[in-house]
């Protein structure tokens, strides 16, 4: 699978119900899990202050990772996407072995 950094805006729709977006939440939670679990979720941050997320997803290519992942999310109606595709750097500490 290749990794992708995707910052994801989210903006509640004006006059949606407290109930509404706390459902939408709740289910966003078992589902972002639900993806982790498949490998498809690395990692997720919340920059301090913000009401974005950054994170290390993974697809086989960018249209499924739209598809069938993004696009699975139940706040991706209310979600704006910022992606790019990820490679391995050569001076990636965490790509080489570390011992002698």
């Amino acid at each position: 699978m290749r990794e992708f950094l995707v910052e994801i805006t989210t903006t509640v729709p004006e006059g949606t119900s407290q109930d509404e977006v706390d459902r939408r939440r709740a289910a966003e939670a078992v589902r972002a899990r639900e993806l982790a679990a498949t490998g498809n979720l690395a990692r997720l941050w919340r920059p301090v202050g913000e009401l974005r997320s950054i994170g290390i997803w993974r697809a086989s290519d960018e249209e499924e990772l739209h598809a069938k992942v993004l696009g699975t999310l139940p706040l991706r109606p209310w979600m704006t996407f910022t992606v790019t595709a990820l490679q391995s750097h050569p001076n990636d500490p965490g790509g080489t072995d570390a011992t002698p």
